[in-house]
């Protein structure tokens, strides 16, 4: 019988787990075409702004997508969202999601274009997590 237990050092163990599950799920979809995405914004060598997510089996990830207080409502974000979904596009992707908390940017999103496919109430401190959806 396994034993179950918490581990305390996470690394090493995680990378061991997500193996076996890249392993299993590549027998029924084929290798992963994994790519990282990072988008900046920057003013001299400062960065105002950035886009973090990935392409992979044909769909854009927004894992975060940030923009300095100043720098908001100006058009920054759309910009960046603007540039990963051409990247994503070049990279052959037909979709993207992502998801965000119902006091960051709902509406924004909703503004690209993006369709709430999957709402969690109750997430944290009242919050709600939203999760989008958009056709390339």
């Amino acid at each position: 019988m396994a034993r179950i237990r918490v581990e305390t050092v996470h690394g090493p163990v995680r990378r061991h787990i997500a193996k076996g599950l890249r392993a299993f799920n590549a027998r029924h979809l084929g290798k992963l075409d994994y790519k990282p995405l990072t988008i900046t914004a920057r003013e001299g060598k400062d960065i105002v702004g950035g886009l973090a997510g990935l392409t992979a089996r044909g769909w854009l990830y927004v894992d975060l997508l940030w923009v300095s207080d100043d720098r908001r409502s100006k058009g920054l974000g759309t910009a960046l969202m603007k540039k990963a979904e051409a990247e994503a596009r070049r990279r052959g992707a037909h979709g993207a999601w992502l998801n965000t908390l119902s006091f960051q940017a709902p509406a924004f999103y909703r503004k690209l274009g993006y369709k709430e496919f999957g709402k969690l109430d109750g997430y944290a401190a009242g919050h709600s997590l939203h999760w989008m959806m958009k056709t390339l």
